[in-house]
């Protein structure tokens, strides 16, 4: 039997969560200076990198598991 879909989505968010810290310092991206916006290319490009870092924050914890 299958999980529900709401199911998956939950423990896909439970171990974004989990994995939030790591994957923010593989990212390795600034803190926005005081007082001053993103633009909506710098939201896009830190987006592309936080992606990025999530599946290396998940290839690390599976490297560690197995061996």
């Amino acid at each position: 039997m299958s999980a529900a879909p709401q199911d998956i989505a939950s423990a896909r968010m439970a171990e974004f969560m989990r994995l939030l810290p790591l994957t923010e310092a593989i990212a390795g991206l600034p803190h926005c200076e005081h007082g001053k916006s993103f633009t909506e290319g710098q939201l896009e490009v830190r987006c592309l990198n936080l992606k990025a870092a999530f599946k290396m924050a998940k290839q690390v914890l599976r490297d560690i598991s197995q061996g």
